[in-house]
Parts: structure tokens; C-alpha cells; sequence
């Protein structure tokens, strides 16, 4: 620790040192790193969670360690790694539900009070050889995250935004702190092995065709996407400069700490592999940390003394300049064999999460119908919708929409249900099924003719934000429910008001589907 004792305070009749940090300690320069992001979520990015909600995790961590630090040695110290714990932890938790832009709202204050406060005590509780044995912020949440589960609080997502001006400078802060850090406490290899052993181990998922669901994504991220987004996550970056390269809490030879990355970034693709949505997946890389910190004595015991004279791929493996060929042959065909049957662990591990790719490559049925697009009213847009798809046309997503509808009264008529896979899915095609079905035998088919008033395009989440984001249409206007006979001849028409919600999701091709509707 760098410090430097720059004053005393009198309390009573005592006077008691006041120790600062000295401005050459590295945690201040990871401190300006995270604030800056903080700041930049804050304005820019539009991270869900508030100042307060921050500010309680800081000064939770700050007071417990100012008094904890001050029964123990009589001191008043600056809690810089208190301080750091706290806004790592307001960092990456997140309040479910929580909206953009609340930047003052206490809700929920207590979680990221009681969670940093937890955080910090694994520091104080769990000790082995006078020194911690987890990253505090890192326990902390895993444990959070495990026992309160995705319906009330979630990680900061892999995705933060689009790569605009703002994510381009959150990229510059991450990386050129991150590195100047990392470099200044000789933990640059261990960074490195991490990454690249990461970014292989999540290349061959993405090669086996894995998926996962994301609050961010309208639809499943698979394959090379899911590839892109985990290994240029900040989040990622995040974590591989500013969380596993504490320096209490890895192994202390240069050897063993390469060796730990390497062996910690296969530990968190293998629990990672059989993830299907991103709260499992994330919450599975943090894990990892706190599966492997504890075994970092055996990296220290068996790859130190000697072996650190070494270079780290030497010690890997075990190949050196004088030996004969043969041996080096064998030396290589054993790793190359480990190498094959660890990809091949991925794979295995990862194929509960490759059925989500199958369900989205099925090819819907394309019906053609004609629905005029002056009939409809112009869209509103919630900025939910608008930030997950700036792109997005909502006037023809509409038009989409009211063809959906027009195609479900052509089956209707028709009784016809297969021409329903080019308008729903999930629970709108098994509802619409049972009802062509039943009009089919009763020889009385009712078709709904919607006329809308007012269209607004909103984001909901109807497995949970964890089962992926959906688009849904908020309409008003009204309904004829026309009664035909069994020759398609119209028998009467009853008009009503409706209010209603629309759930729609992108099929195959360009074609959104409609999953569900919620009346009112």
C-alpha cells in the first residue's frame, strides 16, 4: 500500500494519524478509470442505475472500512480499496425493472447498501495467511446474484450500446487505463493469457452454434455474434483488468499467474458453455473467479521457485531447447491432445444452449395479403424500443402488424391452419389454432377486423428480461367481429372498442411474428 500520513485529527483528548493515499497509488488511477465510467454511463450511456444508488455502495464500503481500520490500529485511513469495492459492485449490479434515465431514484438502495456491505466483510471474515482469499466486490455479487436471482437484480449486460462517440470513449478509457495499469503491476500476461484463452474457448461455442437470450437482442445471439459480443464486452474487459488482476488475490509468481489466467479462462467457459441466457452466462464468468482464487496457492506452490526462472511457455509445456525431438514430438502431441479433448468438453457442455439457434432457423409459411398503410395511424416510439433498435422502421413494422391480423381471418375462413406460421407464434398460433378449429366444426367462423386509432411501439419482457426483449404494439381503436357460414357468406358484424397489446417477435427472413396478445 501506498500511502502517505499527512496529518493528524484530534478526537477528544487524543490526536490520531490521518493517512492518506499518495498520488502514485495505483488504486486512485483504477478509481479515476471507474468514475469515469460511472460518469459516462450516467450521461452518456444510459446505464440503469442512479447516482444515490452508487453513492450508497461507496460510502457503505467507506465507513465500514474507516471504522474498521480505526478499531484495529488507532488510524484514520483513507479507504481506497473500500472505496473501489463499492464502485465496482454499483457497477456492474443492476435493479430488474429499473428504467434509462432515473438518475436520482432511490429504489431499491438497500440491495446495493447491503450487497458492498457484504462485499467488504468476505475481506475482513475470510482470511488465509493474513491476507483475504476472495476479490471482495466479486464474491459479493456472485453470491447476490445466486440467491436473489434474475427476477430482482441482474449484471450490467455484455452489450452496453451501439459503438457510437460515447462507447468509443468508454473503449479508450477501459483500454488505455486497463493497460497502463496492468502494465505498471507487471499483470499485463496474466490479462493477456486470459483474454486470448477466452476468446479461443468462447470461438469454439460459437463455432458449435451456441445461443443465449438478452434483454438488449430482439432476437437470440448465436454463433459468431455471441462470439463478438462476450470477447469486445466491456464488461469482459472490465473484469480482466480490474478484477482478476488484484494483486492479493492471485498467485504471486509471474509463471503462476499466466498459468491462472490461462486455467480461470477455461474454468469460465466451461461454466458459461451451458448458459441460455445472458444474467447465466455473466453471472458464470464472475464465477469462475470465485471457483479458482481459492486454488491459487497450489499455482504458487508449483509453479514458483524454480519454475518462475522460466518462461511461462516453457513451464506450460515442460518443452525445453535441449531435449531430443522425439520427446518434444510427444510433449506436443500430449498438449495437442488436451487441447482437442478440452474444446471437446466445451462443446458438451454448451448443447443445452444450441436448441434456442434451431427454433430461430424454422421457416414460416409466407401468405400474401394486401393491407393499405394509410388505414393505420402513425406509431409512437418508447425510448426502450428506440434503443434497442435504432434502425427499425415502426410505420412498416405496423404494416406487418395489420397483415399479421389480415392473414389470421384468411385461415379463419379458409380453415385453414397452417396458414398461421406466417403470422404467429408460441402462444398467439396455439390460441388461433384452437379457434379456426372449433369454427372449423361448428361450421361458424368469426374474423376480427381491427381498426386502430393509436399504435405504440413499446418493449416488454414476457419471459422475464432474461428470456429475451420483445416488441409489443399498445393499440386502441375498435373491432368488428364478423360472423360468416359454412359458405363464407356473411351473417352479421357486431363493432366494439378495444384496447389491447400486441407481442411480437422477428421470425425467419424479415417477417415479425405475433406471440401473444394482452387484452386492456
Amino acid at each position: 500500500m501506498t500511502t502517505a500520513s499527512a496529518r493528524t485529527m484530534r478526537l477528544g483528548a487524543s490526536e490520531y494519524p490521518v493517512v492518506l493515499p499518495s498520488v502514485r497509488d495505483p488504486r486512485l488511477h483504477l478509481a479515476s478509470v471507474i468514475i469515469s465510467i460511472h460518469v459516462l454511463g450516467q450521461t452518456v450511456l444510459g446505464f440503469r442505475v442512479s447516482v444515490p444508488q452508487i453513492l450508497i455502495a461507496i460510502l457503505t464500503c467507506a465507513l465500514m472500512e474507516v471504522v474498521w481500520t480505526f478499531y484495529n490500529t488507532k488510524q484514520i485511513v483513507w479507504p481506497a480499496s473500500a472505496m473501489l469495492t463499492g464502485s465496482g459492485v454499483a457497477l456492474i449490479l443492476r435493479l430488474v425493472g429499473q428504467e434509462r434515465g432515473d438518475h436520482w431514484t432511490w429504489s431499491g438502495w438497500y440491495f446495493f447498501a447491503g450487497i458492498a456491505a457484504f462485499s467488504l466483510l468476505t475481506k475482513y471474515l475470510i482470511r488465509f495467511r493474513g491476507s483475504h482469499v476472495f476479490n471482495p466486490s466479486n464474491l459479493g455479487l456472485v453470491v447476490a446474484f445466486l440467491v436473489l436471482g434474475s427476477t430482482v437484480i441482474e449484471p450490467l449486460d455484455f452489450w452496453w450500446a451501439p459503438l457510437d462517440p460515447g462507447m468509443a470513449g468508454v473503449y479508450l478509457i477501459i483500454l488505455v487505463g486497463g493497460l497502463l495499469i496492468t502494465k505498471r503491476l507487471r499483470l499485463l500476461p496474466l490479462a493477456a493469457t486470459f483474454w486470448l484463452t477466452l476468446a479461443a474457448g468462447i470461438g469454439v461455442l460459437a463455432w458449435s452454434g451456441h445461443c443465449m437470450t438478452a434483454a438488449w437482442s430482439l432476437q437470440p445471439v448465436c454463433g459468431s455474434d455471441f462470439w463478438w459480443v462476450i470477447a469486445t464486452s466491456p464488461e469482459v474487459l472490465i473484469f480482466l483488468f480490474f478484477m482478476i488482476t488484484d494483486p492479493k488475490t492471485i498467485p504471486t509468481g509471474n509463471t503462476a499467474r499466466v498459468s491462472f489466467g490461462l486455467v480461470l479462462a477455461l474454468v469460465c467457459t466451461l461454466l458459461m458453455a451451458p448458459q441460455t441466457t445472458e444474467f447465466g452466462a455473466k453471472v458464470a464468468l464472475l464465477g469462475g473467479l470465485v471457483v479458482l482464487t481459492p486454488l491459487r496457492y497450489l499455482f504458487d506452490r508449483f509453479l514458483t521457485g524454480e519454475e518462475a526462472s522460466r518462461s511461462p511457455v516453457t513451464t506450460l509445456t515442460g518443452v525445453t531447447a535441449d531435449q531430443p525431438r522425439w520427446r518434444v514430438f510427444a510433449k506436443g502431441a500430449a498438449i495437442g491432445s488436451v487441447m482437442v479433448l478440452v474444446s471437446a468438453g466445451i462443446v458438451a457442455a454448451g448443447s443445452p444452449a444450441r436448441g434456442t439457434q434451431e427454433a430461430t432457423n424454422a421457416q414460416a409459411a409466407v401468405v400474401e395479403v394486401e393491407v393499405d398503410p394509410a388505414s393505420l395511424p402513425p406509431v409512437t416510439v418508447s425510448r426502450e424500443a428506440q434503443a434497442l433498435n435504432s434502425e427499425m422502421d415502426p410505420d412498416a413494422l405496423a404494416l406487418n402488424l395489420a397483415e399479421n391480423l389480415a392473414i389470421e381471418g384468411d385461415a379463419m375462413l379458409r380453415g385453414d391452419t397452417a396458414l398461421l406460421r406466417g403470422a404467429n407464434d408460441g402462444e398467439r398460433l396455439v390460441e388461433m389454432e384452437r379457434k379456426i378449429e372449433v369454427a372449423a366444426t361448428l361450421g361458424q367462423p368469426v374474423v376480427s377486423e381491427y381498426t386502430f386509432d393509436s399504435l405504440h411501439l413499446d418493449v416488454v419482457f414476457t419471459d422475464g428480461p432474461q428470456g429475451g426483449a420483445s416488441l409489443a404494439f399498445v393499440a386502441e381503436g375498435t373491432v368488428d367481429e364478423v360472423s360468416y357460414d359454412a359458405s363464407a357468406a356473411e351473417q352479421g358484424r357486431e363493432t366494439k372498442p378495444v384496447a389491447t397489446t400486441f407481442v411480437v417477435r422477428r421470425g425467419s427472413g424479415e417477417r415479425w411474428l405475433i406471440l401473444s396478445e394482452v387484452p386492456g
